[in-house]
């Protein structure tokens, strides 16, 4: 059997995911396609030439508001924003979304690398929306719009960790980053240290947070948590999964608020604890400025495509880190 036939088995048997709508039915909701672009027209270039690294590191970019006057060391201006997606692009870095990433199948040009960038806390100056519908030009969502107009080869996309009424309550905000290609996560109802809480008022928190994601789109995938503040529940296991009121709620991924990139997809990791890097107002030890220059002072370390989606290519005397479920895909050099 082909190796490509082979990942697309792996891929699709992985591309399912339990999503609860309001009220206890449950739906199987499919995962992303396994390649996000039509196979390459041209022969990709040999691995090696690229320095194709599939099991390198990942860094996922960890955003709170975007305002001109930020009041939180989480938060930074517009200008600064804007200024370290200019960084990523120059570094030849390239956004997907955390769906994607989880998917392990990440279909990038050639000698480039992911970057997933996400948001927590869903607040206007992530996404308000004009009258007319479309993103305001100054909130982080019109922002990206206007740098993918600027580069159309750096994706408007990033995944938003939202909690109820998200985005100041507009109804159309999360319909409209369904429709735009942008990935939904759970970050609770009403954003609580769920180390505080009860089993029962954990489980609460995450069944009232999804059934107001898929009240307000149905059509929404909701495959990963952040976690509020990023503290796990005194009983880790209901960050993932639990129950209440009848319905159930499973994630195949929770991420952390700190503090270094994340491992390839296809290794062998923990998908309950995934590292974000920090960005935001002032400087502070091992944020995205440091493990930025850090990837780009070994770039041996970072995930490198080798722009097929339908292979897996790293140098051979990294294949021991490679999941076992993955092997059949691989094109160690």
């Amino acid at each position: 059997m082909k190796a490509s036939t082979t990942l697309r088995m792996v891929a699709a048997a992985l591309l399912c995911v339990t999503a609860t709508a309001c009220g206890a039915t449950t739906a199987t909701v499919p995962r992303p396609p396994a390649a996000s672009a039509s196979p390459p027209t041209t022969e990709p270039p040999d691995p090696a030439a690229v320095a194709a690294n599939e099991l390198g590191q990942i860094p996922i970019l960890m955003y709170h508001r975007i305002e001109a006057d930020p009041g939180s060391e989480y938060d930074q201006t517009p200008m600064r924003f804007t200024s370290e997606l200019e960084r990523l692009y120059t570094d030849g870095y390239r956004p997907i979304t955390v769906a994607r990433y989880l998917s392990g199948v990440i279909d990038l040009p050639a000698g480039t690398h992911p970057v997933v960038l996400t948001f927590d806390d869903s607040t206007r100056t992530q996404l308000t929306l004009t009258d007319s519908g479309d993103p305001t030009p100054e909130c982080a969502v019109g922002l990206l719009e206007q740098f993918h107009s600027r580069h159309p080869d750096f994706a408007a996309t990033a995944t938003f960790y939202v909690n109820n009424d998200p985005f100041g309550d507009d109804p159309r905000a999360l319909p409209w980053l369904i429709r735009h290609g942008y990935d939904i996560g759970a970050h609770t109802a009403t954003h609580p240290n769920l180390a505080h809480l009860s089993p029962t008022d954990v489980q609460r928190e995450l069944v009232q947070n999804v059934r107001a994601i898929t009240t307000a789109a149905p059509d929404a995938p909701i495959h990963s948590m952040a976690l509020p503040l990023g503290v796990y529940p005194t009983d880790h296991a209901l960050a993932a999964s639990g129950a209440w009121d009848g319905t159930p709620y499973t994630f195949e991924a929770v991420l952390l608020v700190g503090a270094n990139p994340a491992p390839s997809p296809v290794t062998t990791f923990d998908p309950m604890a995934i590292p974000r890097v920090r960005s935001g107002r002032d400087p502070v030890p091992f944020d995205s400025t440091y493990w930025l220059d850090w990837l780009a002072a070994h770039p041996a370390a970072r995930y490198t495509s080798d722009g097929d989606p339908t292979r897996l290519s790293f140098p051979r005397p990294l294949t021991d880190q490679l999941a076992p479920r993955w092997s059949p895909a691989a094109q160690p050099y």
